[in-house]
């Protein structure tokens, strides 16, 4: 059951919205799973390195920048989740493309913002 939002490029720094967003989704009781450079702890969420198999993914909310996105294109792909988040400042034709053509939906929001204004 894919029940787990996926922040990739997850932040040990309190100030990124990376990690704000780890707060707020477990706020909202929704489970989260996070991949980032450093590995560490967010409010009991363990931020892994590596890209590890994972079938229970509904949502990756990005905040990685388009150039860092590249090496994650198949990852991504392979997740199959439900939809993708480009937050500001991950814009990405190239990924928007490879999405489409695998049926996968993405939007180009905010996720703080969603969470915030109960549209998440």
């Amino acid at each position: 059951m894919k029940e787990f939002t996926l922040v990739l490029g997850a932040s040990l720094k309190e100030v990124r919205y990376s990690n704000l967003v780890i707060n707020k989704l477990l706020a909202k009781n929704i489970k989260v799973k996070a991949i980032g450079f450093n590995a560490g702890m967010v409010n009991g969420v363990t931020i892994q390195t590596k890209m590890l198999k994972d079938d229970t993914i509904d949502t990756i909310t990005l905040y990685l920048g388009a150039k860092n996105q590249k090496q994650y294109y198949d990852y991504i792909l392979e997740l199959n989740p439900n939809r993708v988040i480009f937050n500001p400042g991950t814009e990405n034709p190239e990924l928007y493309e490879l999405l489409t053509q695998a049926n996968i939906k993405f939007e180009i929001a905010c996720t703080l913002v969603l969470l915030s204004t109960n549209q998440y």
